[in-house]
C-alpha cells in the first residue's frame, strides 16, 4: 500500500525483547491521544514512568501479558494491547484488566483494535470480566467499547504528570467457562 493506505498486518504475542517497539507505539500513541490535553512537561513525565522501554520490561518481569500489532514486511509497531490483574478499586474475584489498547490513529477504523480486543478476550478465558479505564473526553474510544459489549462500571481519577483526568471504568461480562 502507498504511505497512506491501510496497512497488512500481523498480531503476535510480545516478549521482553519487544519493550523498545512497544514503547515507542505507546509514547506516540498517547502523544495523539493527549497533546491537546496535556502540556509537554505532564507528557514527557508520564512517557517516562510508563511508555519506556524500562516500564514495559518491568511489566513483563510482573506478569503482564502483551500482544504487539506489526505492519507486515517492516514489522514497525502500529498497536498493542497489554492484560494484566485488575489494580482497579471496584475489581471483584475474577476480573481481569484490559490495561492498554493503544492503536496508531493511521490503523483505527481498519480492524486492528477489534482483533486485538479479540486476542485479549480469548487469553481472559476463565475470568468472569475484563474491566478497562478510558478518559471520560475520548468518546472515540468510549463508542468502541460500548459496540464491543462493554459498559460504565465506575469512575477513577488518573494522573498524567502533575496532572489528574477523570476516567470511566467500563466492563465487559465475560463467560468464565
Amino acid at each position: 500500500m502507498g504511505i497512506h493506505g491501510a496497512l497488512d498486518w500481523t498480531i503476535r504475542p510480545a516478549e521482553k525483547a519487544d519493550a523498545a517497539a512497544l514503547a515507542l507505539v505507546a509514547q506516540a500513541t498517547f502523544l495523539e491521544a493527549y497533546a491537546a490535553l496535556t502540556n509537554v512537561e505532564d507528557m514527557l513525565a508520564h512517557a517516562e514512568r510508563y511508555n519506556s522501554k524500562p516500564a514495559f520490561e518491568a511489566g513483563f518481569d510482573d506478569g503482564a501479558q502483551l500482544w504487539i500489532a506489526e505492519a507486515k514486511g517492516t514489522r514497525a509497531p502500529l498497536g498493542f494491547a497489554m492484560l494484566t490483574p485488575s489494580g482497579f478499586d471496584n475489581a471483584q474475584p475474577g476480573d481481569i484488566e484490559l490495561r492498554r489498547i493503544y492503536v496508531l490513529d493511521r490503523c483505527q477504523g481498519q480492524g486492528l483494535a477489534k482483533a486485538l480486543l479479540d486476542v485479549v478476550v480469548a487469553a481472559s478465558a476463565g475470568h468472569t470480566r475484563l474491566m478497562l479505564g478510558v478518559n471520560r473526553d475520548n468518546e472515540r474510544a468510549q463508542g468502541f467499547y460500548r459496540k464491543h459489549g462493554f459498559a460504565i462500571a465506575g469512575t477513577r481519577t488518573f494522573t498524567v504528570g502533575a496532572t489528574t483526568y477523570d476516567d470511566f471504568i467500563y466492563a465487559k461480562p465475560l463467560d468464565p467457562a
